[in-house]
């Protein structure tokens, strides 16, 4: 009866320690949940970066979803990385003419252009026409599009405002929409942009399909 009570109490013990090693187990992992949106940041790369294979990706790149990605203008050193993206279009939201060297560039590789001029004012005489903003949300959201890059001069405020309302069509939180935006404009970031992202009004292009990764519900 001894060895049998001593059996018992030895398989209590061992019970407990695996309870106590699941119940461990279960706290880490609830720890580590995180339902927000994924935090979509430039890339910052090295300045030795692409010697060998000459990808070089232009000023705050980031991917925003599937087919879908933003960045400041691209020049020649990053024609190479773009390539990479097997790019259908380009969204650019500069009033002023495409450069030749990009023209070229995009004809080369079967690239549609879609220009949206918005002026790049400075505060406190920022005027982001809505209308043109819609358009160019159209031209982002077509699939037919994609993989699609929006730019403008630095991709901080146009392409951010422009981000910005398309994260409202997919539900995101203010919150969050604003912390991306702020991400990318860091110290140039602009009250009156998220003004304009927190009053934009999506009720028109709600009927335009959604089916992109980042779409809160």
């Amino acid at each position: 009866m001894k060895d049998d009570n001593t059996t018992s109490t030895k398989l209590t013990q061992n019970q407990q320690q695996q309870l106590c090693r699941t119940t461990g187990v279960v706290s880490s992992v609830d720890q580590v949940v995180d339902m927000s949106p994924p935090a979509m940041s430039p890339v910052v790369v090295p300045s030795n970066a692409g010697d060998d294979l000459n990808l070089i990706p232009p000023l705050n790149f980031a991917m925003v979803d599937n087919g879908i990605f933003r960045s400041g203008f691209p020049d020649s050193a990053n024609f190479s990385f773009l390539q990479t993206l097997h790019l259908r279009s380009i969204v650019y939201l500069c009033p002023e003419p495409y450069p030749e060297a990009n023209k070229e560039f995009l004809k080369a590789n079967g690239i549609r252009l879609f220009q949206f001029g918005i002026e790049g004012y400075k505060e406190p005489f920022v005027n982001i026409p809505q209308d043109t903003i819609r358009e160019a949300l159209k031209a982002v959201l077509d699939v037919r599009n994609h993989p699609v890059l929006i730019h403008c001069k630095r991709g901080k405020h146009r392409t951010g405002c422009l981000v910005g309302c398309l994260r409202k069509l997919q539900r995101w939180c203010l919150s969050s929409v604003f912390d991306e935006y702020q991400r990318f404009a860091a110290a140039k970031a602009r009250v009156s942009d998220q003004r304009f992202m927190e009053l934009f009004d999506t009720s028109s292009l709600k009927h335009m399909p959604m089916s992109f990764s980042c779409s809160k519900k």
